[in-house]
């Protein structure tokens, strides 16, 4: 099934890779010639940008969620399906989650990360049945794959823990990982 929204939790910066604005440009280009809407953090700038440009430039829907005090820092987007400004990040993820079918994580810093384990963390709660897809682009999750495995091999989480999220190396294989799941 083919989902109608896609959140994407992605840096707000370029990174040091240049392939993954080409691979965040790539999929913005794939989730537009798919007819699947963007959900995503509102700025202009970085990876977060990138995606958001390929969608828009491909004719797709996207909307942007922002906090009023990051407005400026991130350089809000324009030009958006539709932009909503919150007066917190809490507001600001909650309203991306309402929106979507599915959660994406690119590259990105220490806010992708945690958007990334709080929607891992309500699946595992029961707060929501979504896929959720860990874009391993050129190994950039590793780290927190292993990590996750070591918690498991701990018996911090149990195993079962992995059927709430998927991981990927390319682009291409996200969208069919997330229609396989719903």
């Amino acid at each position: 099934m083919k989902p109608a929204n896609v959140c994407v939790y992605c840096g707000s910066s370029d990174g040091a890779d240049p392939t993954t604005l080409e691979a965040a440009t790539r999929f913005g280009t794939l989730l537009a010639e798919a007819g699947v809407g963007l959900v995503y953090g509102g700025a202009s700038i970085g990876v977060m940008g990138a995606v958001a440009r390929a969608v828009m430039a491909g004719g797709g829907t996207v909307t942007g969620v922002i906090p009023e005090f990051l407005s400026k820092a991130e350089v809000k987007m324009t030009g958006l399906s539709e932009m909503i400004v919150t007066q917190s990040m809490h507001e600001r993820k909650h309203i991306m989650f309402e929106r979507s079918d599915a959660f994406v994580a690119l590259p990105g810093g220490i806010g992708t990360l945690e958007e990334l384990i709080e929607m891992m963390t309500w699946a595992q709660l029961g707060r929501h049945n979504h896929p959720i897809i860990i874009a391993n682009l050129n190994g950039f999750w590793d780290p927190l794959v292993e990590l996750l495995d070591h918690m498991i091999k701990a018996k911090f989480m149990a195993s079962s823990i992995r059927r709430f999220y998927g991981v990927v190396d390319k682009v291409e294989d996200i969208l069919p990982r997330i229609e396989a799941a719903l």
